[in-house]
Formats: structure tokens, C-alpha cells, sequence
């Protein structure tokens, strides 16, 4: 395959100052305003709407202009300054928060590296998305279910510890809808068991746990920049480590194998003997990179993902006061203690009542034009799937069952404004008046 940052191909130049430029950003800006202005939610309160506006449209024309469309100076700044605003120490993109996980395992299980092996098993929460279970089969790893915590809906730590056996080389956990797990109390089991910390941030992006980001504890961790998430590059994903070495493989691998990408390929000098030294393959690989438009994208976005953190959690704050009022009949997910959730949507548990179920109160919802969804996909040990795959069940899953039949989740994004709050609330009001509550 040709790239265009080896071959250094000749790129249109944009120039900024010129009145065709100006004159395409004006129009750009017009159009994108005029069909905002006239696009019709029909009162619709959606589970997520586009978090991007004109500044990112502007940056990807730009690329395109420019002809300089693959991975190279945009991809860059992006995974740069991506670790800068989190703290992070490496940053390396590709094209999908699936494809962050699969290159986590694929590397993890790499023989350059050792880290995994096949065979090993590696703990999840049984409340885990089907990409985060798929890259631990698919690297011959052995994933072990264990259940949530029926008030934050993450991992529990005390399953954990009961599902530990010889065989058991890594925990793989998700901040699930954006809250932070108990890291103090995993940390403490990672570091006694010698254990591997994976984290599964897609959901978490902006969450932060005693001051620092979720993605800051595991050896490895990742991140999703899907359409729905907090931000977007409309698909993307990025890898986080503290370990060059580390690094430098999911680079390798995130390019068909090869070395082009890293910076110190010196180190494979012994086998430049006889190969061109651009064309050195060290490892297994994939083509899962990043585009430059993508990346132009996602820069412009980081300017923003405080400010839709903030908002997120203003909302989730607001909705959550007005929830507890009915606390004997809905309980909402639990931040955990010493966090700040990030809130990809605000998870609902109906408890056990004689007034209502959970799909009751759905089909309201969903007639009333608010839209709802289950929260992940329920116990994934469960999915037909996994009927064609080695793994195991610790202990009962009492509380996946349950949050599993008797929850559901509703949007909590950057553009639902005041109005729009309010009509939830007076949606839920009607639904328990109707039921005498």
C-alpha cells in the first residue's frame, strides 16, 4: 500500500488570506445555519444529537482542499493534544473505539511483548459492550463474568476477588455510562494479585476519578469518538499507555505491521540487512488508522468537550433532583464516590413496585416522543454469541438480571436546552399521575 506521508506527496496549500476561502467559509457557515434553523426535532428528545458545528465542517474542507487526506500531520495534533488536555503520557489513534480494543488485546497478546498469553483469562463485567468481550476471544483469552454493582452499575469489586484463579492475568473494566469505576478499591486487587488493568473508557470520555482521568490507572485503556459519544470524528477511537514499548506496537500494529510509524525504528536495525528500511514488517497488523479528516475533526472538537462535560453533567444534576422525588419507584445510576460522572445518558432502574414495570413506563416514554434504550445490551454472557466461545460465569448475577428487566436509559447531551428538560419532567409527572402516584 502507498502512503502519502512516506511518498511526501505535494500538497495544495490553503491560503487563509484569500477572498475564495473567506468567501467558502462565509457560505459554509450560511448553510450549515440556514438548515439548523430549519431542521424540526417534531419535539423529539433524542438519545444523543450531532456534536459538531460549522468550525469542524470548516476544518474538514480544509483537508480536503489540501489533498493531504491519510494519516499524518492532523492525526498528530489530534492524539497530541488529546494527552495533553487528559495528562496522558501516549496517545495513539485509529479509526474506531472497537478497533481501540482489539488493538489493546492484539498487543497485549503480542510475542514481541508477552504480556498475555492464549489461554489466560481475563475478568469483565458482565454489564460489558460486545466490543469489549469480541478482542479478548479473538487474542484466545478467556473472558470471566462477574456481576455489577446494583447502585453504580459497574464491576463489583468484591466479585472480582472471588472470581481470581491461576489463570487469571488481567481485569478489563468499563466505566459504565460514564462513571467511574472504584479504582482504589481494583487498584488494590491489581497491585496484590499482580494483575493486568485494561479500561474501557468509550463510554467515559471527560470522566474523572480523584482528580484524575479515567484511562490514567490501566496499563492500557481506551476511548471512543463514535457519532453518539461526547465527542466525535464521526467513527474514531484512541489507545492510552504509560509504556513507550507499548506504544510503539500499537503503532506497528495499527499500520499493517510495519515500522514506518514509530519514531525510534533503529531498534529493528538488524533486520534492515535485507530489507528497504520503510518496508519493515515486525509484528501482525491491521489498517485501522485515523484519517486526516477525522482528525481535523476531532481537534476542533477538544476545543469543546469541557464545555459538553459541563453541560452533561449540569443536566444529569437537574433530572436526577426531580427523580429522587419518586425514589420509592426509580432509582438513578449512583456516582460513585470520589468521581465525576460524565454521563453518556442517565441510566434508570425501576424498582419493585405493584404500580408499574419498566416496560410500562417505556412505551410512555417512547409514545410520549422521549427515546429510550437499554442500558449496554444487559448480560452479555448471556448473547447468543457467546454460545461459540470458551468462557466462564463467577458467582450469580443477581444484579445484571435484574438491572437487565428493569432499567433503561435516556439521552443526556449537550443540546438539550431548558424547554427541553422541562418536558421530560412533565412527561414523568403525567406518567405517575396517570398511575395515581
Amino acid at each position: 500500500m502507498l502512503n502519502q506521508s512516506y511518498y511526501k506527496k505535494d500538497s495544495i496549500k490553503v491560503d487563509k488570506t484569500s477572498k475564495d476561502w473567506s468567501d467558502l467559509k462565509k457560505n459554509l457557515k450560511k448553510v450549515f445555519i440556514n438548515t439548523n434553523k430549519n431542521y424540526k426535532r417534531n419535539n423529539r428528545i433524542k438519545l444523543m444529537e450531532p456534536t459538531y458545528g460549522v468550525e469542524e465542517i470548516i476544518a474538514a474542507n480544509e483537508v480536503l482542499i489540501s489533498t493531504n487526506v491519510t494519516m499524518g500531520a492532523q492525526v498528530a495534533k489530534f492524539e497530541k493534544n488529546y494527552a495533553k488536555i487528559y495528562k496522558f503520557k501516549h496517545a495513539v489513534s485509529c479509526n474506531s473505539g472497537s478497533s481501540a480494543n482489539l488493538l489493546a488485546l492484539s498487543v497485549l497478546t503480542d510475542r514481541n511483548l508477552n504480556v498475555l498469553k492464549p489461554g489466560d483469562e481475563v475478568i469483565v463485567s458482565s454489564y460489558s459492550w460486545s466490543t469489549t468481550i469480541w478482542p479478548i476471544l479473538q487474542r484466545g483469552l478467556t473472558p470471566v463474568f462477574v456481576d455489577i454493582d446494583i447502585e453504580t452499575l459497574n464491576i463489583d469489586p468484591t466479585k472480582i476477588i472471588k472470581a481470581i484463579t491461576k489463570k487469571t492475568k488481567a481485569i478489563m473494566i468499563v466505566h459504565t455510562y460514564g462513571n467511574p469505576c472504584q479504582m482504589d478499591e481494583i487498584n488494590k486487587i491489581v497491585s496484590k494479585k499482580k494483575l493486568i488493568l485494561i479500561e474501557d473508557c468509550c463510554e467515559a470520555l471527560g470522566a474523572i476519578y480523584k482528580n484524575k482521568s479515567v484511562g490514567s490507572f490501566g496499563i492500557l485503556s481506551t476511548f471512543s469518538f463514535y457519532f453518539s459519544h461526547h465527542i466525535t470524528t464521526l467513527e474514531g477511537g484512541i489507545c492510552i499507555t504509560k509504556s513507550s514499548k507499548i506504544k510503539d506496537y500499537i503503532k506497528i500494529q495499527r499500520s499493517h505491521g510495519w515500522i514506518r510509524d514509530i519514531k525510534n525504528s533503529q531498534k529493528f536495525k538488524k533486520h534492515f540487512r535485507d530489507f528497504d528500511k520503510n518496508f519493515i514488517f515486525v509484528s501482525e497488523g491491521y489498517n485501522l488508522r485515523l484519517n486526516e479528516l477525522q482528525a481535523a475533526i476531532g481537534v476542533e472538537q477538544l476545543k469543546k468537550i469541557n464545555n459538553f462535560v459541563k453541560k452533561r453533567r449540569n443536566i444529569a444534576n437537574q433530572l436526577i433532583k426531580f427523580f429522587n422525588k419518586k425514589n420509592h419507584f426509580l432509582k438513578i445510576q449512583k456516582e460513585t464516590p470520589h468521581s465525576k460522572n460524565s454521563y453518556f445518558g442517565i441510566a434508570i432502574i425501576v424498582t419493585k413496585n405493584k404500580y408499574f414495570n419498566r416496560d410500562e413506563l417505556v412505551k410512555y416514554l417512547n409514545s410520549n416522543k422521549i427515546e429510550t434504550r437499554p442500558i449496554i445490551c444487559g448480560d452479555f454472557s448471556k448473547q447468543p454469541g457467546m454460545k461459540k466461545f470458551k468462557y466462564r460465569v463467577s458467582g450469580d448475577m443477581k444484579n445484571s438480571n435484574f438491572i437487565e428487566k428493569n432499567s433503561l436509559a435516556i439521552g443526556c447531551h449537550q443540546n438539550l436546552d431548558v424547554d427541553e428538560i422541562n418536558y421530560i419532567k412533565e412527561v414523568f409527572k403525567k406518567f405517575f399521575k396517570a398511575k395515581k402516584l
